[in-house]
C-alpha cells in the first residue's frame, strides 16, 4: 500500500514515519502527478490557512478533490481536518469541501492551551494519547459521518465514508492504532475500488 503525505507544510515526516511504522510505504507528495500512484493520502496538521495557499500555489486544490471523489480514502489531521470539512464555521467557503462535517478553527484556544488527553477512540482503543495543538473540533456532522471520539462533549474525531479526520495530532505520539485503522480503509477502499 501506497500512503501519500501532503507534503506542502505541516507534520510531514512525523506522519511519513507512522506509515512506515505500520507496514506501508510512504511518499511525501510534492507534485500533482504523485496522486495518481497512490492508494491513501493523509493531509497533516499545520496551518490551515498557510497550506490553502500553497495547495492553490501549486495546483493541488482539483487534483485533491478529484482523489477524494474517486473513493480513495483521505485522513486529515488538525489544519487537514479543516481542508476537508464541507463548511468551516463563521467564513464563507470552505477548502476541499469533501466531508460533511462544520468545523470550528482554534476552538481549544491558542498554541498555549495546547494539551493532551487519554481519549476513547471506537474501533481503535480506550486510551488513545492525543496531542491538540491550535485544534479545531466538529461543530456539526452530517447523518452520515460516524462520530469516534469527543473531548469534554466536543467532537474531535470521525469518519464520513471513505475520509478520516481527528482534531488532534497523533503521529506526535507512538501509537500506531489509529494509522493502522486509516489502512484498514484504504485496504477496504481498494478492495472497492478494483471491483468497480
Amino acid at each position: 500500500m501506497k500512503i501519500g503525505v501532503l507534503a506542502l507544510q505541516g507534520a510531514v515526516a512525523e506522519h511519513a514515519r507512522t506509515v512506515e511504522a505500520v507496514g506501508a510505504e510512504a511518499v511525501l507528495v510534492k507534485h500533482v502527478e504523485q496522486l495518481a500512484d497512490l492508494d491513501g493520502l493523509i493531509l497533516p496538521g499545520g496551518e490551515s490557512t498557510a497550506m490553502r495557499r500553497l495547495i492553490d500555489r501549486y495546483d493541488f486544490l482539483e487534483p485533491l478533490r478529484a482523489f477524494g471523489e474517486s473513493g480513495k480514502p483521505i485522513f486529515g489531521t488538525c489544519a487537514g481536518m479543516i481542508l476537508l470539512a464541507k463548511q468551516i464555521h463563521n467564513q464563507a467557503s470552505s477548502h476541499l469541501g469533501l466531508m460533511d462535517v462544520t468545523v470550528e478553527r482554534n476552538a481549544f484556544g491558542r498554541q498555549v492551551d495546547s494539551f493532551e488527553a487519554d481519549l476513547a477512540i471506537k474501533d481503535v482503543g480506550e486510551d488513545f494519547p492525543a496531542v491538540f495543538i491550535r485544534a479545531p473540533y466538529i461543530l456539526e456532522a452530517g447523518d452520515g459521518v460516524e462520530i469516534l471520539s469527543e473531548n469534554t462533549g466536543r467532537i474531535v474525531a470521525a469518519r464520513d465514508r471513505h475520509y478520516l479526520a481527528t482534531a488532534f495530532h497523533p503521529e506526535l505520539t507512538e501509537d500506531t492504532r489509529l494509522m493502522s485503522y486509516f489502512l484498514r480503509m484504504v485496504e477496504e477502499a481498494a478492495g472497492k475500488v478494483a471491483h468497480r
